[in-house]
C-alpha cells in the first residue's frame, strides 16, 4: 500500500482520513500542520516549518486536507508548494462515492462519501467534492473549488476557478457561476453569477 501525507490537521482532515481509509489505497504516514501543537487523530503530527524537502525524500503522495469556505488561498498556496517539491497529488475517491467512467477529474481532488459525479462532467485540480453532493452530466468545475455537502449542480452547469458552493445549494441547469465566487448554503440559483460575487441568504 502506498504512503500518503495529509497537509492540514483541522476538521476537514478528519473527514479526509475516513475517505482515505475507506478506499484502502493509501496508508497515512502523518499529518503536516505547523500551526498545531496537538492532533486529535491517531497519526504522527509533523508541525515543523517548511518540511517539504525532508518529507519528499521518503514519501511521494500528498493530499491537501485543509478545508475551504470563503477563500481558496490556503489550499492554492499549498498546492503550488507541493508541486514545487514534485509530490504526486492523487485523486482520492471514497469507497462510497460514484464517478462515471465518462467523467474526468484532475489531480488532488477528493470525492467524499456518497458524492456522485455523472457522465461527461469535468472537475479541476485540488477540489473538494463533499459528502452527498451531486455533479450532474456535462458539468464543468474549475480548479481549487469546494462543492459543499449536499450541493446539487444540475446538467450543464459551469463553475469557475476558486469558487465555493454552499451546503444544499442547487444550481439550475445550464447556469454559469464565475471565478472567485462564494455562494451561501441553502440557495436556489437560477441565473448566471459573475466573477467575484458573493451570494448570501436573505435574513
Amino acid at each position: 500500500m502506498s504512503k500518503i501525507l495529509l497537509f492540514g490537521g483541522g476538521g476537514h482532515s478528519k473527514s479526509c482520513v475516513d475517505v482515505i481509509e475507506s478506499s484502502g489505497e493509501y496508508e497515512i504516514s502523518g499529518i503536516v500542520d505547523p500551526f498545531l501543537k496537538k492532533l486529535d487523530l491517531p497519526f504522527e503530527l509533523i508541525n515543523k516549518e517548511e518540511p517539504y524537502e525532508f518529507l519528499r525524500r521518503t514519501i511521494d503522495n500528498a493530499l491537501i486536507s485543509v478545508g475551504q469556505l470563503k477563500s481558496s488561498e490556503t489550499r492554492k498556496k499549498l498546492y503550488s508548494k507541493l508541486k514545487e517539491y514534485k509530490f504526486n497529488l492523487p485523486i482520492i475517491q471514497s469507497k462510497y462515492a460514484y464517478k462515471s467512467k465518462y467523467s474526468e477529474i484532475d489531480e488532488g481532488t477528493i470525492l467524499m462519501h456518497f458524492s456522485l459525479v455523472n457522465s461527461y462532467s469535468t472537475i479541476g485540480k485540488n477540489c473538494i467534492i463533499n459528502s452527498k453532493s451531486l455533479i450532474e452530466h456535462d458539468v464543468e468545475v474549475g480548479d481549487h473549488c469546494h462543492i459543499a455537502t449536499g450541493a446539487i449542480l444540475n446538467g450543464g452547469v459551469k463553475v469557475g476557478n476558486e469558487t465555493f458552493i454552499g451546503s444544499n445549494t442547487v444550481i439550475a441547469q445550464g447556469k454559469c457561476i464565475g471565478n472567485h465566487c462564494v455562494i451561501s448554503a441553502g440557495l436556489f440559483i437560477n441565473e448566471d453569477i459573475p466573477d467575484g460575487k458573493t451570494i448570501k441568504r436573505r435574513s
